[in-house]
């Protein structure tokens, strides 16, 4: 492509943050540095047109103007097959002349004329050009200019599009890679990939690069999913919604120019017209032939197999053979991996081709591809035949043909657990309906039973009808977690329905509707589910009967509590044995056995669940099996079984991955970040939140906005607590959250208004969350609530503005505190920590009450609570006032100051230094050790000891924050504090004296 017209496309929406590319800016930045020594540094940056070279050059470059570097570019110039000679250096010199006017004429005293021949300011060229000798001499006097300009300060020259450059070019650069000594330049090159055919002048001259130590390439990858949503962030100013988010990936494949051009387009644009003729135009260079072949391949698929297109292009097979290899050499197509058929190198440059095609042109293609696939056996793979045959008699514009495929290839996709993938043929498949003739529609067959429909699609010899097929596309919306979908599937269906001709299949579309319901915006479900129930009464025993009793008991279990719940739910189970129901009656035992463990039965209720669970996975009920995980890791959570949470959230999120359960993703990401949250890994909490942002449901992301809020107070980020009420407070009532949801936003309510000294609005907080009896499940949420208000009532003692209604607010916690469950360790160490906070508050706390917190919850893995609990203990401590007891205080306080550190609570550390001034203790380790460990001489903390490893490991700066579940900027941050505290240049460095110095652990 020329880059003119590359240049020429205007930018509709150009990032104005700079994303992705950290390793890569990193590296040119160390080989900045490594320049400022006096060790001259070449880069090679090879990448696909649109890829980014460009900005990451433009990034580095300014960055390093901004350090006191000077630079310069030269760019490259297609003027044929050998361009414009010497074009970039010309270019660079005229730029280094302005930029150091008399410096480089005194530079190139001597020798004017003939660097001449390359920057004409400088004079006249003495004698025409003249032999090899004279030549070198020239490359030997530029290479010597250059290293005098980079003799004091750092000088960066820059050549881009080096697939465009002469041969004489080439032979300069080459020169100066090979020839540069002592000085303070950086040579940096970038060439597009996707232009170097085998035949191009510039492979051979990077093969020779390739030898040469001194030389390093970077080779810039595609975007992945999470660059490409913050590059349409940064461009739009929001976040991407999660479909339009998947649309451009999918199509841009992640490289960045197609990405703007895409997110410019807005939602559900085409391809704009300057795109698609950037895109055609190295297609029309191509002969008739190889551009027909093309064409095929395009409209065949994303891959199409070399039989099947033999098949379709109807041409001889050494004709064919010439027009592929054609095809491949202009980089065009590239073979498919198993190496038996052709993909284009880009998915946009396909997309282009085929929106090139005439409609009856599409027609004609996708007709052969059908019949061939008909015609002949093994064309394709086996388990790609029914979506492939679909797709291609669909765009063939056969309904007929195309809706029993389509159904066929719904079935697939159904036993693949692919219910995304489901629900879009199925979706197909009723958008064919009305023009398909009644001896095809007569001829139908059931796809396969869905969880408890009453109909002939339990296997019957009658057709299925539309109806059938809704039942089928609501159940694939919701095992795919799209319940806007789903629920409009539903709704339709029922209006097909006449429910007094046929109530069961009514009422369990009402059943789904009650199950898709519940959320912000959408109610309870409770009406759909009364209306449900309407249906059934005085009907015989059903299916539905028992699905519509085990949603009810569900529904009744997450509201207020009543002594109704474990009847419903075990007359569920009941009913579903009954009817030999087992889907029904697994969900029906879930809600049953959480019911158990949270009202004591702790032993029995996890049995039960880990039970369902191994049957679940037993039939392959991949309908329950989110459910399932997330109740169970909820329970675990809840009951302080954290490690087994832990455990049961990792391999939850595995299987969610491998059945493509997106919704349980987010809840299981956001009941991990719970646990993460309470056991210490906050680093690994930040990552799971993250995760479970990006859920498709709304309320897996306001778990996970709660929770980072949550996270944000104990870590002193006040500003992001409250951006986290006030974003879940905007986007939906109260009324309408989870009382869970209800819970944890008073947790961060009450934190970060005691922290800002609000102690009437954290008591007003306190007072409305306790106003009504708390409903199941959340004894362990109640237990933190408790927690922070016991805790600002303590730290508000003395304070002369709220001494006056403490007794009330203490008052209020008390009762709560007498109502609450003290069953397992984890609440039996809270009581104790609430019980000494509020004792606190009433100036009646002694160090013995604190102790017993201490001691209850040094058995539990909670670092940030037992932290709490020392503080406490070293404050009574000091109150009780024995000199003796001062050198446990400073104990207890070098504790609470670590893990604080560790953690990165700050508030907490801040009042454990505080303490630690007004009482005139030094944290500072006893003379008996304070020899410090080798890591511990140069200041690094735990965390750089950790990734300090990493890098020992040779690990990538992307590497580290996978491996330690932190963002890789956030790496980037810790191996730059590394470097700069062992004052070192370069990763290498760093290694050698990790290992030498015994800084991390051998082997």
């Amino acid at each position: 492509m020329p880059r003119a017209m590359l240049d020429g496309v205007v930018a509709r929406g150009v990032s104005p943050v700079f994303v992705g590319r950290g390793p890569e800016l990193a590296e040119l930045t160390e080989g900045l540095a490594r320049a400022r020594e006096g060790e001259p540094q070449a880069f090679v940056v090879g990448g696909e047109a649109g890829i980014g070279k460009t900005r990451l050059l433009e990034e580095f470059l300014a960055r390093a103007r901004a350090s006191g570097a000077v630079t310069a570019v030269g760019a490259c110039v297609e003027l044929g097959a050998d361009g414009l000679p010497f074009a970039p250096v010309a270019a660079v010199l005229r730029s280094l002349h302005r930029q150091f006017g008399t410096a480089l004429t005194e530079a190139a005293t001597g020798q004017e004329d003939e660097l001449a021949r390359l920057l004409p300011e400088l004079g006249v060229p003495g004698q025409p050009a003249g032999d090899a000798t004279d030549r070198a001499r020239l490359f030997e006097l530029t290479t010597r200019l250059l290293e005098r300009l980079a003799a004091d300060d750092p000088l960066i020259i820059a050549i881009e599009d080096l697939h465009w450059s002469d041969r004489s070019t080439r032979e300069l650069m080459r020169y100066l890679f090979r020839s540069v000594q002592r000085a303070k330049l950086v040579l940096v090159a970038t060439y597009r990939a996707d232009d170097i055919h085998r035949r191009h002048p510039l492979r051979p001259f990077l093969a020779e690069l390739d030898r040469l130590r001194s030389v390093r390439r970077i080779e810039l990858a595609r975007f992945t999913r999470s660059e490409v949503s913050a590059q349409m962030a940064a461009i739009t100013g929001s976040r991407p919604r999660p479909g339009l988010l998947g649309s451009v990936f999918e199509r841009s494949e992640g490289n960045p120019f197609f990405v703007e051009e895409l997110t410019a387009g807005g939602p559900g644009s085409a391809m704009s017209e300057t795109l698609r003729d950037l895109l055609l135009v190295r297609v029309e260079a191509l002969p008739e032939d190889v551009q027909d072949v093309l064409r095929t391949v395009a409209e065949g698929g994303s891959s199409v197999e070399h039989g099947l297109l033999a098949e379709v292009a109807r041409r001889p097979e050494p004709e064919l053979l010439d027009a592929l290899r054609a095809a491949v050499g202009a980089h065009l197509l590239a073979p498919t991996e198993e190496g038996d058929g052709y993909r284009f190198r880009h998915a946009l440059m396909r997309e282009a081709v085929v929106d090139d095609l005439l409609p009856g042109e599409r027609a004609r293609l996708n007709r052969r591809f059908a019949e061939a696939l008909e015609r002949t056996a093994g064309l394709v793979p086996g388990d790609q035949r029914a979506a492939r045959l679909a797709s291609y008699w669909y765009h063939a514009g056969d309904r007929a043909k195309a809706l029993p495929a389509v159904l066929e290839a719904a079935a697939q996709a159904h036993r693949r657990y692919a219910y995304a993938e489901q629900l879009r043929l199925l979706e197909r498949a009723l958008e064919l309906w009305d023009g398909v003739p009644p001896e095809v529609l007569a001829g139908l067959r059931p796809i396969g039973p869905v969880w408890g429909y009453p109909a002939a699609i339990d296997g019957a010899a009658e057709p299925v009808g539309q109806v059938d097929v809704l039942a089928e596309a609501t159940r694939a919306g919701v095992l795919s977690g799209q319940p806007e979908r789903a629920l409009a599937m539903a709704k339709r269906a029922l209006r097909l329905l006449g429910e007094r001709d046929e109530p069961l299949r009514a009422a369990w579309f009402w059943t789904q509707r009650a199950w898709l319901a519940e959320g912000p915006g959408r109610g309870d479900g409770r009406r759909e589910l009364d209306r449900a129930r309407e249906l059934v009464r005085g009907l015989p025993p059903s299916v539905v009967h028992a699905q519509v009793l085990a949603l009810d008991a569900a529904r009744r279990s997450a509201e207020r509590p009543g002594p109704e719940m474990l009847e419903t739910a075990e007359r569920a189970v009941q009913l579903a044995r009954l009817v030999e129901a087992e889907s029904t009656e697994l969900y029906a035992r879930v809600t049953l056995a959480c019911l158990r463990a949270d009202s004591g039965e702790i032993a029995g209720g996890v049995a039960e669940l880990f039970t369902v669970l191994d049957r679940i996975l037993e039939r392959g009920e991949v309908s329950l099996l989110g459910r399932c995980l997330v109740n169970l890791v909820s329970v675990l959570s809840f009951i302080g079984h954290l490690a087994r949470a832990d455990q049961v959230a990792a391999e939850g999120l595995r299987l969610a991955e491998r059945y493509g359960l997106e919704n349980t993703k987010g809840w299981l990401s956001a009941n991990h970040a719970q646990v993460l949250i309470e056991l210490g890994r906050w680093d690994a909490a930040e990552a799971a939140l993250a995760a479970a942002a990006r859920a498709r449901g709304v309320q897996p992301r306001i778990a996970a906005r709660v929770l980072a809020g949550h996270l944000a107070a104990l870590t002193g980020d006040l500003a992001a607590a409250r951006a986290a009420l006030a974003a879940t407070h905007a986007e939906t009532d109260t009324t309408d959250l989870r009382p869970s949801f209800v819970i944890e936003l008073a947790v961060v309510g009450v934190e970060t208004a005691a922290a800002e000294g609000r102690f009437e609005d954290a008591r007003d907080v306190f007072r409305a969350a306790t106003a009504e009896p708390f409903p199941s499940f959340t004894t362990a949420l109640v237990w933190n609530l408790l927690i922070v208000a016991a805790r600002a009532e303590a730290l508000t003692r003395g304070l002369p503005a709220s001494d006056r209604d403490r007794p009330a607010a203490v008052a209020r916690i008390r009762r709560v505190l007498k109502s609450m469950a003290r069953t397992t360790p984890m609440w039996a160490a809270f009581g104790h920590l609430v019980e000494a906070q509020v004792l606190r508050a009433e100036g009646r706390d002694t160090a013995a009450h604190w102790e017993t917190a201490v001691a209850a919850l040094e058995e539990l893995g909670l670092p940030h609570h037992l932290a709490e609990a020392r503080l406490g203990r070293a404050e009574a401590l000091l109150a009780e006032g024995r000199a003796d007891d001062r050198e446990r205080v400073a104990e207890l306080l070098r504790l609470v100051r670590a893990a604080t550190a560790e953690l990165g609570a700050e508030p907490l550390r801040q009042r454990a230094e505080q303490l630690a001034t007004r009482a005139r203790i030094a944290l500072s380790a006893p003379a008996r050790a304070a020899v410090p460990a080798p890591a511990d001489q140069f200041g690094l903390t735990p965390r750089e000891r950790d990734v300090l490893a990493l890098v020992a490991a040779g690990r990538s700066n992307r590497q580290i924050a996978e491996e330690l579940f932190i963002s890789p900027k956030t790496a980037s941050v810790h191996v730059s504090n590394i470097l700069a505290k062992l004052e070192v240049p370069g990763r290498g460095e760093a290694a050698a004296l990790a290992h030498r110095l015994g800084l991390v652990p051998a082997g």
